[in-house]
């Protein structure tokens, strides 16, 4: 028998947790469906807790530069003690049973178990059935993606989940993959006395970002003694016991290391969601949405599956649309001119809208700027630690920005004014005069727009 529901939200990720506590209270009878924890990857072993070892990594680091602070970072080099501060700080706004509590006051019922469609406006979940009148939000996120590299399946290689977890640093470590979450964690366990090698197939680090970028992570990396490999592959894994090898390409000497950690990026699960019932393809890399998030008749996607990136705020963002979709809100679609998004190393890497190569694919007559934080008055004053770069990719014809990457110590934060030029298309001319503040290391954007002309 198939109970009757306003909406089924299948994942109560960020993005499904909000939309279905926003559609409860509009008044919605609302079932949220939850495998796992409710809040998802973010609170528990992604944004939040990472966050707080990479704040205790920068700080290690930071003591080390500056000369009267020398010496004080032996206090908190400990491991141990950042762990514990990780699982008992950490997840503590966003424990399970309280997450969960706040959803049910709102009046959203909570399933728990494995959700899937079963057919137009039906979703299965265990024994239980849902038709839902309004319709279906799916919002499930993604999981790691494990390279098919002989050897590998079976061993006990960790991914993000696991390096979060860890309650001690491994003497060494290797990195497959170069990406964002690769380069964060192989700098975090490095400052805490891990011999970490990255191993990127690519030609360089972040390969997504501007080429700058990749070169500035993979030279923070190395500062902090990381060994960073670029253009090589792992052929075939292999684990005795207690220590990991990785045969190369090529046949160029073995690497062996206490850990594995597997970074080579995310992955959404169609299929276990039966998406061929609302007559998308299962073996797609992502569901395909409109503007309003719409799937299909009677369905939504938002998060990780629509493909957009595995952001946290473009879950959220897409769940604002989703939510006013189902309720017969007006509001503007989904833009992603202006998607924001940060590597958090140190330096911080920020990067908004199209790199400098994405907007010449597109025809785009580019006119670029690249300006070191170094050259700015907070840079020369900051010191050591000022690495980084402001670099402006401009539309020379319509005179607008359409893609910026900000790196530096606070790359992440100074992306914030970027965002704004490249969503709203603030004329380059205009955002030339404004004022900035002094002496702040957004300066730099004032010197890169000058270097446009």
């Amino acid at each position: 028998m198939q109970e009757r529901v306003d909406v089924v939200v299948v994942g109560l990720g960020p993005g499904g947790e909000f939309a279905a506590g926003e559609l409860a209270a509009a008044g919605l009878d609302v079932v949220g469906i939850e495998a796992g924890l409710v809040g998802g990857e973010c609170p528990y072993w992604g944004c939040v807790p990472s966050k707080m070892m990479i704040r205790a990594g920068n700080a290690l680091a930071e003591a080390g530069r500056v000369p009267f602070l020398a010496g004080e970072g032996k206090a908190v080099a400990d491991w141990e003690r950042v762990a514990d501060r990780v699982r008992s700080e950490a997840t503590a706004g966003w424990d399970d049973r309280a997450a969960a509590d706040r959803l049910e006051a709102k009046g959203v019922r909570l399933v728990r178990g494995t959700g899937r469609l079963a057919g137009p406006h039906r979703v299965v979940a265990g024994e239980r059935a849902f038709e839902a009148a309004r319709g279906v939000v799916l919002a499930t996120g993604s999981r790691p993606r494990v390279p098919p590299v002989p050897g590998l399946e079976g061993t006990p290689y960790w991914t993000n989940r696991e390096a979060i977890e860890a309650e001690e640093a491994p003497a060494s470590m290797l990195v497959l993959g170069g990406g964002a979450i690769g380069v964060e964690l192989a700098q975090v366990f490095a400052r805490f006395g891990t011999a970490v090698t990255v191993l990127e197939g690519g030609d360089r680090l972040l390969a997504q970002e501007e080429p700058e970028a990749g070169e500035l992570a993979a030279k923070a990396l190395r500062a902090d003694g990381v060994t960073v490999r670029t253009g090589v592959r792992a052929v075939q894994i292999d684990h005795d016991g207690t220590t990991f090898e990785a045969l190369l390409e090529g046949g160029l000497e073995p690497l062996r290391a206490e850990r594995l950690l597997v970074a080579t990026g995310r992955r959404a699960d169609l299929a276990a969601l039966a998406v061929d019932t609302a007559g998308i393809d299962p073996a797609a890399p992502a569901v395909p949405t409109d503007a309003q998030m719409r799937a299909a008749d009677g369905l939504w996607a938002i998060g990780d599956l629509t493909g957009r990136g595995a952001f946290t705020h473009v879950a959220m963002y897409q769940a604002r649309i989703a939510v006013r979709d189902v309720l017969g809100r007006p509001g503007p679609g989904a833009d992603y001119r202006a998607l924001p998004r940060v590597t958090f190393t140190d330096p911080e890497i920020g990067a908004v809208g199209l790199t400098e190569r994405q907007a010449r694919e597109r025809g785009v007559r580019v006119r670029t700027a690249l300006v070191p934080i170094a050259a700015s008055a907070r840079g020369l004053v900051h010191g050591p630690g000022n690495e980084g770069f402001v670099k402006l990719v401009e539309d020379a014809d319509r005179g607008v920005l359409v893609g910026a990457t900000s790196a530096g110590p606070t790359g992440g934060e100074v992306l914030y004014g970027l965002n704004i030029a490249v969503h709203t298309e603030i004329p380059t001319g205009r955002l030339e005069h404004m004022i900035y503040t002094y002496p702040t290391f957004h300066r730099t954007v004032e010197a890169a727009l000058r270097e446009l002309r």
